[in-house]
């Protein structure tokens, strides 16, 4: 083949095909006690003495036996972060400004220990160092121009799948919406099944579910792909050994890690769907924390995920868990209508559960009328 011609060759090849190029966590260690290799995880990617490590921690650790193996040390500093509410685009950029006020050297890392709201806060944090601005304009896809901080997640609890995702959910201004790009995927992931003992049972379940449903939404979804059916799947089996079946509590822990784990890559390639839509506007009106919301939605949902909606009634009739009522039956239109316009904000979401013409399928009134069931 002459050079013109294998040159053209190329061209076509590299023009008939248009895949993202996602990025996946470039290093996890797993394994019970794998926490305690931490330190010398840092100590490899710190820059000096003076340029300090960041620990955001849930502050369900403070003034615990946790606290002693956090391996700080120079002029390391731990936050403790209430995980109460969602995570707000504010509070990240307060946590930034705080940052930069205490130390004139740029940090080495940003590490975040915790469930799903410390985690996206770490790498919130992590971007938002680099990247001028507030959180707020960073929220949607691929708007962030910059690497971020080095920065680790350490889950201690399991379902959301944030160690894993390219996407950080913020609660905003406008809406709540995730800082979705290359440079929020964590750099370093540390899956540790011992830091998820003495979660609460329900907290466990709404957090299991998180992973669960968004499987579901995946596997059903109109952008279902060999990649993200392989990571679905396997999360889906193991979501139902853990909730279905009677395993040893330590068992129970190191599949449902995996099972986030993975769940978080099925959508890599995939999105989630409804109950992800109409959860982010529950989240924003009445501030209803991410895994309940998705739970309160999902029961309501059997026409779009009939198989999906049988299980999850199975698995809360086995693990014995009531869901809040009468949520929103006493909501004003202005806040119905708040609800429905960050749901039907959600794009990709609506288009993976219905299709390119959802629009035509869907409207605030039926969002409405699920809404007021809950």
């Amino acid at each position: 083949m002459s050079l013109n011609k294998e040159l053209d060759f190329n061209n076509k090849i590299k023009t008939s095909v248009n895949y993202r190029n996602f990025p996946m966590v470039p290093r996890v260690i797993y394994g019970k006690g794998s926490f305690d290799q931490l330190g010398d995880i840092l100590l490899a990617k710190r820059k000096n003495a003076d340029a300090p490590v960041i620990f955001l921690v849930d502050d369900v650790f403070e003034g615990g036996e946790f606290e002693s193996r956090i391996p700080a040390i120079f002029n390391d500093l731990i936050l403790y972060v209430n995980s109460e509410e969602e995570p707000k685009t504010g509070q990240v950029d307060a946590l930034v400004s705080e940052i930069r006020d205490m130390f004139s050297e740029v940090p080495s890392g940003i590490v975040g220990i915790g469930g799903g709201t410390l985690l996206d806060l770490a790498k919130a944090v992590a971007i938002l160092y680099t990247n001028k601005g507030s959180a707020a304009n960073y929220q949607g896809w691929d708007l962030v121009q910059k690497p971020s901080l080095y920065h680790v997640g350490i889950p201690t609890i399991s379902g959301t799948g944030a160690e894993v995702s390219r996407t950080t959910v913020l609660m905003g201004p406008e809406m709540k919406l995730g800082i979705n790009s290359d440079y929020t995927t964590f750099d370093q992931v540390v899956l540790d099944p011992d830091l998820t003992r003495g979660v609460q049972k329900e907290q466990w379940f709404y957090t299991g579910m998180d992973c669960f449903i968004h499987c579901v939404e995946s596997l059903r979804g109109t952008y279902l792909n060999t990649f993200s059916q392989s990571y679905g799947e396997k999360a889906m089996d193991l979501c139902e050994e853990v909730f279905l079946n009677e395993l040893d509590p330590d068992e129970a822990r190191e599949k449902l890690m995996m099972a986030s784990w993975h769940g978080g890559m099925s959508i890599a390639y995939s999105q989630v769907g409804i109950a992800h839509a109409m959860s982010y506007g529950l989240s924003f009106v009445l501030g209803t924390r991410h895994g309940l919301g998705n739970c309160l939605v999902f029961q309501h949902l059997k026409d779009y995920y009939p198989e999906g909606v049988e299980l999850f009634e199975r698995m809360k009739k086995k693990n014995d868990i009531l869901l809040p009522e009468n949520l929103c039956s006493g909501l004003c239109e202005e806040d119905l209508d708040e609800m429905c316009r960050v749901s039907l904000g959600m794009t990709p979401l609506w288009e993976n559960a219905l299709g390119p013409h959802w629009r035509e399928q869907i409207n605030p009134d039926m969002l409405k009328e699920i809404y007021l069931k809950i």
